[in-house]
């Protein structure tokens, strides 16, 4: 087992793909090169002992056929051959995976990096625009995702090559631009004596974020989760409104400066759990001009398009697209290579 940054030659199939997260596990199969990958039961993560078990008992309540190899995106840093993820037990050792499940391949990505590997093949009904701006073909792409955390990765294209890049930057700092924002953030609480992105714009960081609203209004506010929230402001509640109109103009703010940092022409696309619960604030204009408002260079900003993800699961078809074409990527992955089950 090794970490490596390669093109692969080409995975036998069928290709286990698998999208792994502190709470659920989602897994496709990928029968050939062509065919759309065909989707297995969700499993939860508590339910079972390891990733092996879990992957076991999705196959089999599918009746599906046995996959010969297996490229799964985990919501975890990939560093060396144990990989624990950040959220649930399960430590995802790829050796372990080729022994138990009769692999040839196992290939462990982060959970970005899959998120990253969907966006040349996001098109029509799986993304929708906010704003204005036309993505560039060939050009860098961003991908920027608030759910538990905020998730983050590039997808850079040279030498013909789309070369996914994942990163923390959901912890980059967040700070007040707005006459609002200056009332509010004396009342946002440090961690390490800073904010960053994550704090706020994710669904641990919403309560946070309203409790800040509230303080500054001198309202008396008590929610707990981003659910409640969310409920709150479909019922008018003007914290609860507040709050989200703010989280939208800071999401677009974080991802204005990384469409600068990479020029992503590509485009800025938003993903993640809790996007479709605050979609109608994203696209109510505060997120687009604060995306824009990045002067000197808000002419080049316009021109930078932002999308939605509607696709349910974009990264299975990130992962989809990898195992079809593995050439057209070059991936920094954790591998692990045995004898299989034979031709």
């Amino acid at each position: 087992m090794s970490l490596s940054s390669s093109r692969p030659r080409g995975f036998r199939f069928p290709v286990l793909v698998g999208d792994v997260g502190g709470t659920n596990a989602r897994f496709a199969l990928v029968m050939d090169a062509t065919q759309p990958a065909l989707p297995l039961p969700a499993v939860a993560t508590a339910d079972y002992p390891d990733i092996t078990a879990a992957i076991q008992a999705s196959i089999a309540e599918a009746r599906a056929p046995q996959p010969r190899s297996a490229i799964i995106a985990v919501a975890g840093p990939v560093t060396g051959d144990r990989i624990p993820l950040t959220n649930a037990h399960w430590v995802v050792e790829p050796l372990q995976m080729i022994d138990g499940l009769m692999l040839e391949d196992v290939v462990i990505l982060n959970d970005f990096e899959a998120q990253a590997l969907a966006l040349p093949g996001l098109a029509g009904t799986d993304i929708e625009q906010i704003g204005g701006g036309t993505a560039l073909a060939g050009a860098s792409k961003f991908v920027l995702g608030p759910g538990t955390g905020l998730g983050a990765a590039a997808m850079i294209h040279a030498a013909d090559t789309w070369i996914p890049v994942p990163g923390e930057g959901g912890h980059v700092e967040l700070g007040p631009v707005t006459d609002d924002d200056f009332l509010i953030w004396p009342h946002v609480e440090r961690a390490g004596g800073r904010v960053g992105a994550e704090q706020l714009l994710s669904g641990t960081g919403l309560p946070m974020l309203a409790r800040a609203v509230a303080t500054a209004r001198k309202a008396d506010r008590d929610f707990r989760k981003g659910a409640e929230i969310t409920r709150a402001a479909s019922d008018g509640d003007p914290v609860a409104v507040e709050t989200l109109q703010v989280f939208a103009r800071c999401l677009g703010r974080v991802a204005g400066d990384f469409a600068l940092t990479v020029l992503a022409r590509g485009g800025v696309y938003i993903t993640g759990g809790v996007t479709s619960y605050i979609a109608d604030y994203l696209r109510d204009g505060g997120f687009r001009a604060a995306f824009e408002a990045k002067a000197p260079h808000a002419g080049l900003m316009a021109s930078i398009p932002t999308f939605l993800i509607r696709h349910p699961n974009p990264a299975l078809e990130g992962l989809a697209a990898f195992a079809r074409t593995p050439a057209l990527f070059a991936v920094g992955t954790a591998t692990g290579n045995g004898p299989g089950p034979g031709p």
